[in-house]
């Protein structure tokens, strides 16, 4: 096995004889000839049997058995990709000893969802459920590729905290050693607190959110894309580092998962060189205006805005994107700074990307008295928090950051309809296994 040829290299051996090793993937059994399909993660190769003994010992095999094939490669120009494999021998790996459930050879699996998250480990075999986390891995690589070029630090923060991060809710309690823990919400206050001593830092890692939503936006464990950078002016300042590390995450994408994005058919977005940017006041006026539905009173947009933004975005700037701006302090946490100018606003943002929220940042307050006070307006217990303020009573920078949800980012690039189709193991409401 040590001389096995990935099957995406096959086009370059026309002539040779080449060892490759996969799944079974499908098998059609004929009067005078046999195809067997192997399948490995670069792709598919079409195997001809004629031998009767070997037909034989291949047909009674379970789709998803693995197999040892060493063959000779000819150019076929009716076979798929222009090339056959023949005259094989073929050693059996392993024997799959139950069926599938469904039919891994079908362009797309024909299974209700529960039945596919089920079956994930079997499911995400399938060409088009693999690709979609080939460009979440993709994406992570362009994530932390255009940090470290920008001299940001990656860290790892703790995952069980004592404190929920934003403001109690929603949090899930475990028992620590007889003590009331919680799973992290977020990794907000000890990267806030890393801006100290790195200045620049970031993390890919797990967060999670004990909410009961049963939608196909929400997760109880995601993969949180994080960063935080000190020394700003405003929140502007970051929202420059964010569109940078939008635009390194989709050329890696589209050097990186060239396949994956064939196979799924999907468009890599143009990022412009600025992202057109609205303030939510403005937003709001907007919609009424275009729409007569008035929801100026409301602190946030509701779904239906996002998408009606998304779409004046595309229709007015030619950009999947659309940054709004200034959000109502009531709707956002309580370490968020305040826009000096006007107060009941924030100095934070969000990121809309085809008409989805997919980025949440801004600019923190960074000063120890302002923290304080900002702790008696919201009652936050300064007490439960003492460790986080600590790093602002011995002095920190203006300082902010962003976080961006890597399954709903998936979710919107790939065109899919539910979020857990973009992870692996999916936690929701209902979901414990596999």
């Amino acid at each position: 096995m040590n001389n096995r040829l990935p099957i995406a290299d096959l086009a370059h051996c026309q002539g040779q004889t080449v060892t490759i090793s996969g799944w079974l993937h499908n098998f059609r059994r004929l009067k005078k000839v046999s195809f067997l399909i192997l399948r490995d993660v670069t792709g598919l190769a079409q195997v001809v049997l004629t031998d009767e003994a070997l037909v034989e010992t291949i047909a009674p095999l379970n789709r998803e058995s693995v197999l040892q094939i060493t063959a000779e490669v000819a150019a076929v120009e009716q076979a798929p990709n222009g090339i056959e494999l023949h005259n094989p021998t073929i050693e059996i790996l392993s024997e799959a000893t139950e069926i599938p459930p469904f039919d891994m050879f079908r362009p797309t699996l024909e299974a209700q969802l529960p039945t596919i998250l089920d079956k994930a480990v079997l499911s995400l075999r399938h060409p088009q459920h693999k690709a979609r986390w080939q460009i979440a891995a993709a994406a992570m690589q362009g994530f932390r590729e255009t940090l470290r070029n920008q001299a940001f630090t990656e860290i790892q923060t703790p995952k069980i905290v004592s404190t929920a991060t934003e403001s109690g809710a929603n949090v899930f309690e475990i028992d620590y050693f007889g003590q009331s823990a919680y799973l992290a919400q977020s990794p907000q206050f000890y990267k806030q607190m890393m801006v100290g001593v790195f200045e620049r830092v970031f993390e890919v890692g797990p967060v999670f959110r004990a909410e009961p939503h049963t939608t196909t936006r929400h997760l109880s464990q995601y993969t949180s894309l994080d960063a935080e950078m000190g020394f700003i002016n405003n929140h502007y300042d970051v929202m420059k580092v964010l569109t940078e590390v939008i635009r390194g995450m989709m050329t890696t994408v589209q050097t990186h998962a060239q396949q994956a994005i064939t196979e799924l058919d999907c468009e890599i977005p143009q990022v412009p060189a600025t992202i057109p940017a609205i303030h939510f006041t403005e937003a709001q006026e907007l919609y009424f205006q275009e729409t007569g539905n008035d929801e100026r009173n409301e602190p946030d947009l509701s779904p239906e805005q996002e998408r009606w933004l998304g779409a004046w975005a595309q229709s007015e700037h030619n950009s999947d994107f659309l940054f709004v701006t200034g959000y109502p302090m009531k709707k956002r946490p309580f370490y968020t700074h305040r826009d000096p100018s006007r107060p009941d606003y924030s100095n934070s943002f969000d990121l809309l990307f085809r008409g989805v929220e997919l980025v949440t940042g801004g600019q923190r307050l960074h000063q120890h008295a302002d923290y304080l006070t900002a702790c008696k307006q919201w009652k936050v217990d300064v007490e439960s928090i003492s460790g986080y303020l600590a790093a602002f009573a011995h002095g920190m920078p203006p300082h902010g950051g962003f976080a961006i949800g890597l399954e709903r980012f998936v979710a919107q690039l790939t065109g899919t309809a539910n979020v857990r189709l973009t992870t692996l193991f999916p936690r929701d409401t209902k979901r414990l296994i596999p």
